[in-house]
């Protein structure tokens, strides 16, 4: 009896030090966007360098890693498909050096060309209260994908 409750409690530390192992080695959990390396990294969609600040957004998961996007289409299309939970959702501020939460955003017609031509650049929401709510400027993504056959520009 007394062997079976040594291994026992071999098996029990075994598992606490693996836990304790993932647990150290995963990589933080963010209260803010990460920093973007700009021109270096690809967009988790569409596979284009993010390398306009304006256009940018970026997906934190839970175990601290990270999906970038060089135009807030491609989050938004890709926000539409099943995930795992998220950390948080940032889209870049098209006119100010700034991010914002996704719920805090709002979309309206991007001034110039976007990266990927989905033509939406983020706003605070506040300050634009008839900006597009993410699920309406998904929709006008959808039809815009549409009006182009489904591909990109």
């Amino acid at each position: 009896m007394a062997r079976a409750g040594r291994l026992a409690a071999l098996v029990v530390a075994g598992v606490a030090v693996a836990v304790l192992g993932w647990w150290l080695l995963r990589e933080p959990v963010r209260s803010g966007p990460a920093p973007v390396p700009w021109n270096r990294v690809a967009c988790a969609r569409c596979g284009m360098l993010v390398g306009e600040p304006g256009f940018a957004a970026q997906i934190q998961g839970r175990n601290g890693e990270l999906l970038h996007f060089d135009d807030p289409g491609c989050l938004l299309l890709h926000e539409a498909a099943p995930h795992p939970p998220r950390h948080a959702v940032w889209v870049h501020h098209h006119a100010e050096d700034r991010w914002l939460r996704l719920e805090e955003a709002g979309f309206v017609p991007a001034p110039g060309p976007t990266p990927m031509g989905y033509g939406l650049a983020a706003v605070a929401r506040e300050a634009v209260p008839d900006a597009l709510g993410a699920e309406a400027a998904l929709r006008q993504v959808r039809a815009r994908d549409a009006a182009r056959g489904g591909g990109p520009p």
